[in-house]
């Protein structure tokens, strides 16, 4: 139990657990879905995945008491990587994700000047991550991004809007330097 201050007053809240899992937690699991030693899950019962899907070490998936995180088939997650899907997470069918990848669906409002950031609430927004792209090594995908079919995103790009399908984007914010 940990402690949070909200509007100057202390309040106690729970942790989200360990991040230990098994197998058995998921909502549903294909075959051959391989965990490497220090990954971490939050919330396995609120998340989907396909068949074939390789997730390198120390990776966290941080699903969310509400909404879902789909991974489909013939998925690749590199080592370090961090999802969080409380707006709602689809990785599509046959994508790639380097090592050190972000994708976020959630952030703080930050309207009420009066309160610390972190004590407002979080507006949320899915990701859809269009099948057969790959998301470069350290990218960040922000909330309500919807990465097109086929897309390249450059590696250390930060992605804050869609991206049309069949392109390759990258910098800081990711823009679109050309159609594949």
């Amino acid at each position: 139990m940990g402690r949070k201050i909200l509007r100057g007053e202390v309040h106690s809240f729970d942790s989200h657990g360990t991040g230990e899992f098994s197998i058995t937690d998921f909502s549903s699991i294909g075959e051959k879905v391989i965990f490497e030693r220090g990954v971490l899950v939050f919330h396995p019962k609120n998340i989907r995945l396909g068949s074939n899907i390789y997730v390198g070490h120390c990776t966290i998936l941080k699903a969310y008491y509400k909404n879902e995180m789909v991974i489909g088939n013939d998925v690749w997650i590199g080592q370090n990587c961090f999802f969080h899907s409380a707006g709602g997470l689809v990785i599509e069918d046959g994508v790639g994700i380097g090592p050190g990848v972000y994708i976020l669906t959630s952030v703080h409002e930050a309207k009420d000047k009066g309160l610390p950031i972190i004590a407002t609430p979080l507006q949320t927004a899915p990701v859809v991550i269009g099948k057969n792209s790959d998301i470069g090594f350290g990218a960040r995908v922000l909330p309500g991004v919807r990465i097109g079919e086929g897309t390249l995103v450059g590696a250390g790009a930060v992605v804050t809007r869609d991206t049309p399908p069949y392109s390759v984007v990258a910098g800081v914010p990711a823009t679109v330097l050309r159609l594949r």
